[in-house]
């Protein structure tokens, strides 16, 4: 049987992908207090957070034994740390995913938390009063650098200083490059930045940023006929593009970016810990692999993107190590969501390869296979090698585990839905450290899941995100809903990890009691008890 097709093959039949989900059906947030793990024996680690881009959970090959695409550098990861089995984005999109990444806080909650930034919009979703990670991390003493995407909102202003907030090509040619920009990385706890806006290579605005400006504005239209011509090339919209941009080599730049500040960082002040997050443009289409990675695989211009994706961790793992800081370092990787609909059909058609194995769904989608993405956690000497956690988590952790860590006291309002890893990395860890899970569907609060235990309910109609069957690469993985009458979703993962029997109506008290749940997490505004 195929898990490419797992959404068309007999209902039974599905069971016997699943994972082990163990997370028991615990009460209200309230009755779960956050981590109290006295950490004064933990030496502050450097911190490198590396958030690769629409990488799907079948993507990775120590996820996925039919991977076409070979992840050695990850697999490492795995071997030498922890490998996480039920880890989730806060959403199937990339925006409030970063931003409930950075915060610890669900997007859904705050104004205009379902957008998608392009071009020149903004302002950044993260409020002036929010404590952000990297805040965070720099009140406990540490450099704090960013590098790559970071799509949560910026601030341009035209030449009469006025904000421009929109996307499209007409506002990125109003922008007036030799004001500061307001609102991104440097305005929320980062000492250094270098990247873009939006996404990379897909965006109407192709220029670096450098701290808070773009030193070599953009001059021209993007030209998009000398680029690559395939299946997975057709995501770049005709913006401005700057003169030392090069849309097929955005990675690499990204990663000379992070190890060149690692070299300084420890030249100039090799005492202090560092807290630098990555983010690749890798795997976002357009698949556009760098010179050094085209036709290394045998799974086509994306699985040579997957490809490079990998090398990029393994490069900065090499860095750590030339270093000699490998062993003083806690290395975070993750997705910001599943993968995208063109790479997952052509990739299943022309290479068999399935970037959502075993699960249903892709991005935007609130099925499994928008959410649920590999997280590895490599941390010498504090996380066995080689170790599984099926425990049920979310990316909003990062802030409460990086609390633990430093001993922080988060205040009440900030990190709103966000628990601590750090019993699990001390496998002291004997309860869910979480009563629920959260999940975010394209459009904000109208598409919300929730997920406790075994049990997931949806509270809406459909996939919350893509068009199914209407989309043309769509049609053959559409599912008719077994109880279209019922007002949202129910699923038993355990014995439908696929997702196929709608049980919202046969099982009315559970999925009752779920809305009632996700209701009062919406009402109180936190998921983490006070």
């Amino acid at each position: 049987m195929s898990f490419s097709n797992v959404w068309t093959v007999p209902r039974f039949a599905v069971a016997w992908v699943v994972l082990a989900i163990l997370a028991a059906d615990v009460g209200s947030a309230e009755n779960i207090a956050p981590s109290s793990i006295a950490p004064s024996n933990i030496a502050k680690p450097n911190v490198l957070m590396i958030l690769a881009d629409d990488l799907g959970h079948g993507d990775v090959a120590c996820y996925n034994d039919q991977s076409k695409v070979k992840t050695p550098n990850l697999d490492r990861m795995a071997r030498e740390g922890m490998r996480f089995i039920d880890a989730h984005s806060p959403c199937t999109v990339c925006t409030p995913t970063r931003y409930s990444l950075m915060t610890g806080q669900m997007a859904f909650r705050v104004p205009r938390g379902g957008t998608v930034f392009t071009g020149a919009g903004g302002p950044s979703l993260i409020a002036d009063s929010r404590l952000t990670v990297a805040e965070m991390m720099r009140d406990h003493g540490y450099a704090t650098s960013c590098i790559g995407k970071w799509h949560i909102g910026m601030s341009f202003f035209d030449s009469d200083g006025k904000p421009l907030h929109r996307g499209g090509l007409e506002p990125v040619k109003r922008i007036d490059y030799s004001r500061r920009i307001v609102g991104g990385p440097l305005d929320h706890g980062f000492d250094h930045f270098f990247g873009t806006v939006c996404c990379p290579t897909t965006d109407w605005l192709y220029a670096y940023i450098d701290g808070d400006r773009i030193p070599n504005p953009p001059t021209q239209q993007l030209d998009r006929t000398n680029l690559p011509k395939h299946p997975y090339a057709n995501d770049n919209r005709p913006g401005m593009v700057a003169d030392d941009f090069d849309v097929q080599e955005v990675d690499e730049r990204f990663l000379q970016a992070s190890k060149s500040w690692i070299d300084g960082h420890m030249k100039d002040s090799p005492e202090q810990p560092f807290f630098l997050v990555h983010c690749t443009q890798a795997v976002h289409l357009p698949s556009f692999p760098g010179k050094r990675f085209r036709g290394t695989t045998k799974a086509g211009p994306h699985g040579d993107f997957i490809a490079q994706m990998d090398q990029t961790v393994g490069d900065l793992l090499n860095h750590l190590k030339a270093h000699e800081i490998d062993d003083e370092t806690l290395v975070i990787f993750s997705s910001d969501n599943g993968p995208e609909v063109d790479s997952i059909y052509y990739m299943r058609h022309d290479y068999q390869h399935d970037g959502a194995r075993p699960w249903r769904g892709i991005k935007r989608d609130n099925w499994e296979g928008g959410h649920r993405v590999p997280l590895l956690v490599r941390w010498p000497g504090m996380i066995p090698a080689g170790s599984t956690s099926d425990q049920l988590v979310s990316l909003t952790d990062v802030m409460a585990t990086l609390a633990d860590i430093v001993d922080h006291q988060l205040p009440e309002q900030s990190a709103e839905d966000s628990f601590s890893w750090l019993p699990i990395f001390q496998q002291t860890a004997t309860e869910p450290i979480r009563p629920y899970l959260l999940m975010q569907g394209f459009g904000g609060d109208r598409y919300l899941a929730i997920r406790q235990g075994d049990w997931k309910y949806l509270a809406h109609k459909g996939s919350g995100g893509n068009r199914y069957p209407g989309h043309r690469l769509l049609k053959e993985y559409f599912l008719e809903d077994t109880q279209p009458d019922a007002p949202g979703q129910l699923y038993n993962l355990k014995n439908d990890p696929g997702e196929t029997e709608n049980l919202a109506v046969s099982h009315a008290e559970m999925a009752g009691k779920l809305s009632r749940l996700l209701e009062q997490t919406k009402q109180t505004g936190r998921s983490r008890g006070r």
